[in-house]
């Protein structure tokens, strides 16, 4: 006997939408407009429009060079974007505070989101005089040690793609990009002058998955102070313990840690 709710509620657009992302999901080299209605018993006209708000939406995709239409991840983040950051912040709270304690700095947590650095913790440490960033805040990618740190662990064909949608900054050079982010996985972290405000430098260090993929980062906007005895390399080597500590609540592993003596000069 059929759900009486299933019967007695209907939403026929909705439906139609929801049978393209279920054919779609079931095959792995993506499907044309022709089959996508043959399959679903649909005049052709009707699943283009419906493909075209998925496009615009960014559930589907034309693969290139192809008449075929492909899923995207962007059902797969959706339905793990609020547990994710639910997840980590929870998780990073208690963590940011004593780390901001012990190094008398600012930190905060990112996380990468429309193709750009979105901070989703703050935590300020007793000084007086703090450098922190309101929560919600979103950063050019380019622009953001966090940004790099993530992009680091992604793949060739990630970053081609993310480089595409969104290109560098006017003056910005691809290879030495490149290059950057090589060397921030090789070393597992990054500490660099602030692409934004003179005398801050960022040490930024990923939280790492089951997968391998950063699907976070953890910064401190280090500001340095008369008198403070607490040096930049122990921030970095208190950065990065509390990143791997994180990186394991989620199931991930650390990155391995590479001292460095001095940030990069951008």
């Amino acid at each position: 006997m059929p759900d009486e709710k299933t019967s007695r509620y209907t939403a026929p657009a909705l439906e139609k939408g929801l049978d393209i992302l279920e054919l779609l999901s079931a095959s792995d080299t993506g499907l044309s407009l022709s089959e996508i209605a043959r399959d679903l018993k649909r005049s052709v006209s009707e699943i283009f429009r419906m493909l075209m708000v998925l496009q615009t939406r960014g559930y589907v995709a034309q693969a290139p060079g192809s008449d075929k239409y492909v899923l995207t991840t962007l059902l797969f983040e959706v339905a793990h974007r609020t547990p994710m950051i639910r997840r980590l912040t929870m998780a990073a709270a208690p963590l940011m505070r004593d780390l901001a304690q012990r190094v008398n700095q600012s930190v905060h947590l990112a996380i990468l989101t429309d193709d750009t650095v979105l901070i989703v913790g703050q935590a300020d440490p007793p000084a007086r005089h703090v450098m922190s960033v309101r929560l919600g805040t979103r950063v050019d990618i380019w622009r953001a040690s966090s940004g790099r740190v993530m992009m680091a662990y992604h793949s060739e064909e990630e970053l081609a793609e993310m480089l595409a949608r969104r290109p560098l900054p006017e003056g910005t050079d691809e290879a030495r990009l490149r290059r950057d982010l090589a060397e921030i996985r090789l070393r597992g972290h990054e500490i660099v002058d602030s692409f934004v405000i003179k005398g801050v430098v960022n040490i930024s260090a990923p939280i790492i998955d089951h997968e391998g993929q950063a699907i976070a980062a953890l910064t401190i906007p280090h500001v340095q102070r008369f008198g403070e005895p607490i040096t930049m390399a122990d921030c970095c080597v208190q950065v990065i313990e509390t990143a791997a500590q994180l990186s394991r609540s989620v199931g991930g592993g650390a990155a391995q840690l590479v001292p460095t003596e001095a940030p990069r000069r951008v």
